[in-house]
């Protein structure tokens, strides 16, 4: 007698993590009604002038031609409207896995759904208060081939106010670099499938050594914490998956990140492009945007949970990805650059964003 199929259970409790994360999620900056009014109407006014100076710059074109005046939908959200939208990108991305490995992974208890929704619920709640804008391919509408731009109003109101910045050109200078992720999904229509698959292999890899993990004594769980948490203390760039993966997991997580590398250093370097005859003071942003980023006068307990959490790795992709891009460029040209949206033979290695002359050899001759 032949055993059914195991039907795929869900990674945790997203319905869970979406509520705990939402209750958890602090507001942010408060401002009068008829201020807050103006952001919204402010950042989707920005969302739309974005785009054309995005096409300009990058001198990038969408597959679908009908997507050349919109890349996606805007929404303008606050904290808890932004971790609600990242468990159901999450959900998507995590749920084919599941399914892979439903024969091989062992049932996972209610129990342990809502734990995992506890986790993923803290950790969006506190990512909430430091993102500015997302454009998040893996939406409700990913299977029509739609993505979304998701603009933190609190965050963009409270980043302006701290830093002194002009609104009207800071808030331009954001959705410069959300449309040109935008772009590039839409330019390169088999990106996010690409990214999906790449990210199963590895989700698949931490899955069977995170059970393996679950069966280990007490001892060694906590080594492998206390370790995480000591490298992050040094300043070693970690993530909480560092002390479960196995060498060959830790490549993949590699040849992962160096994509997004590409994907945050080129939205950084293009939205810097622009330039001061549409962005006013970008310069002035830039610079004070940077000493926000490397944590100038941040509490030391902040810049200890921004490692925990993975937080540095994530500013290393910026300028990893901006310096690849720069010195792409300066050999073969804006258009040469773009050779890297072909397809995902084109797509930079590890090893040749830290070397971009090897990606202009391999790619260029």
């Amino acid at each position: 007698m032949t055993t059914p199929a195991r039907t795929a259970e869900p990674l945790l409790d997203w319905t869970a993590a979406a509520q705990i994360a939402g209750r958890l999620a602090r507001p942010g900056a408060t401002a009068p009604r008829d201020e807050l009014d103006a952001l919204v109407a402010g950042l989707r006014a920005a969302a739309g002038e974005a785009v054309g100076h995005v096409l300009e710059v990058t001198r990038m074109v969408p597959a679908d031609a009908r997507a050349a005046g919109v890349l996606g939908d805007v929404h303008v959200v606050d904290r808890a409207g932004w971790t609600r939208a990242n468990t159901q990108s999450m959900r998507a991305m995590t749920d084919p896995v599941m399914t892979a490995l439903a024969a091989d992974v062992p049932p996972t208890s209610q129990a342990a759904r809502l734990a995992g929704a506890a986790e993923v619920g803290g950790l969006l709640a506190l990512l909430s208060g430091r993102v500015l804008g997302q454009f998040d391919p893996y939406g409700a509408d990913h299977a029509a081939g739609h993505g979304r731009l998701l603009l933190v109003a609190p965050n963009v109101l409270q980043v302006e106010r701290a830093l002194g910045l002009r609104p009207a050109d800071f808030r331009l200078w954001v959705c410069l670099h959300e449309q040109t992720h935008a772009l590039q999904f839409a330019a390169a229509p088999w990106l996010a499938d690409h990214l999906v698959g790449r990210l199963g292999d590895l989700l698949r890899g931490v899955a069977e050594s995170t059970a393996a993990m679950a069966r280990a004594p007490l001892r060694q769980k906590v080594a492998v914490v206390g370790r995480t948490v000591l490298r992050a203390v040094r300043g070693e760039l970690v993530t909480p998956l560092d002390g479960v993966l196995r060498p060959e997991q830790r490549r993949e997580l590699e040849e992962v990140t160096a994509v997004m590398a590409l994907l945050e250093g080129h939205a950084d370097v293009m939205m810097d492009a622009v330039g001061p005859r549409v962005v006013r003071s970008v310069r002035t942003i830039r610079a004070r945007f940077e000493k926000r980023r490397d944590g100038e006068g941040a509490p030391a307990l902040d810049v200890v949970l921004r490692r925990v959490l993975g937080m540095d790795a994530k500013l290393a992709q910026y300028r990893d990805g901006a310096a690849f891009v720069r010195e792409v460029e300066e050999r073969v040209g804006r258009d040469g650059l773009n050779a890297v949206w072909s397809g995902p033979a084109h797509l930079p290695s590890a090893r040749e964003i830290a070397d971009p002359r090897a990606w202009v050899r391999r790619v260029h001759g």
